[in-house]
């Protein structure tokens, strides 16, 4: 696939003309600046990629889907349980520290 210079040029003088990286933006602080959204929003897509890994390996009992889908939709699905629980453990973690401390 040949890559278009001029394309190229003007895609990089888009970056360098803005003072931050997409995504990263004062804009998109304020969309879901409260922590109960921020957390609903991480909650619910940990529970989306569970949940679509689930329904691939469902397929694959069937004998319907792709074994590359089936494989990285588990793959995902497992590395989001991994962070959900370490996140939990962190949480508990920083709990107990706060029931330690001298009042």
């Amino acid at each position: 696939m040949p890559v278009n210079f001029t394309d190229a040029v003007s895609a990089y003088r888009k970056i360098a003309n803005q003072d931050t990286l997409p995504g990263f933006g004062a804009a998109d602080q304020a969309k879901s600046s409260e922590f109960a959204d921020i957390l609903r929003d991480a909650t619910q897509g940990a529970a989306d990629t569970l949940r679509q890994g689930e329904v691939q390996s469902l397929k694959a009992a069937a004998g319907t889907a792709d074994l590359n889908d089936v494989v990285t939709a588990v793959g995902r699905a497992e590395l989001t349980l991994q962070t959900v629980v370490t996140l939990r453990d962190r949480v508990i973690q920083a709990y107990q520290e706060v029931l330690r401390m001298p009042v």
